[in-house]
């Protein structure tokens, strides 16, 4: 297996690898439009901040990803991103999104009403760095985690990054064990995330940080 940084020839098989990796946690899809999805948590980071992608390798082809930014001050913030693919991508008119975003609005609403918090963006001076990783199912115990974790928090250490943060979800147990590994902690409340869906349950965000 081979950790490295992205080069604009990945950039196909990278966004066929999106599509599949995570499959089956918690956090494998929003409202499943894989195109806006990407346009999220993908093509940003490959057009914005390409120095602080990275990919691992195994028999030549990509089975995982690593999508960082040192700074988010200077990169567009989830919120921008995601109402920005809305737009584009019109979600609310599509009848295979449509139904999320008003479930997502009667989420609002109630936990609203109930003075409950919901998801947002994370801004804090001691840890303005952030990161997605997504490794495919066949990569899962490979070992390939491990290492893009490992190549950006080399690059933080290096770049002397003050700290990084990251947001995942509560019930994902599997990813909150593996960053606490890494070295993350547990930070702030955790929010109800609206609209999305796993097994039926509201799902809720669960914010982790690192100092270097």
């Amino acid at each position: 297996m081979e950790v490295r940084s992205f080069t604009e020839a990945d950039r196909g098989e990278l966004r066929e690898l999106f599509g599949r990796a995570g499959e089956g946690s918690p956090s494998a899809s929003l409202w499943g439009h894989e195109d806006s999805e990407a346009a999220i948590y993908l093509n940003p980071y490959m057009d914005l901040a390409p120095d602080s992608l990275f990919v691992a390798v195994i028999d030549g082809a990509l089975v995982g990803y690593l999508t960082g930014c040192l700074d988010g001050s200077k990169f567009p913030t989830e919120s921008e991103r995601m109402s920005k693919a809305i737009r584009e991508h019109r979600l609310f008119f599509r009848p295979g999104t449509v139904f999320f975003f008003a479930r997502a609005m009667l989420d609002t609403a109630s936990a609203t009403l109930r003075r409950e918090p919901t998801a947002g963006d994370f801004h804090d001076a001691r840890w303005p760095a952030h990161l997605h990783i997504n490794v495919a199912p066949e990569a899962r115990g490979t070992g390939a985690a491990d290492a893009l974790m490992n190549r950006w928090l080399d690059r933080l250490r290096e770049t002397g990054s003050p700290g990084c943060h990251l947001q995942t979800l509560t019930e994902n147990t599997r990813a909150v064990r593996f960053f606490r590994r890494m070295g993350f902690a547990e930070h702030a409340p955790t929010p109800l995330v609206p609209g999305i869906r796993y097994g039926g349950e509201r799902l809720h965000q669960q914010t982790m940080v690192w100092n270097p």
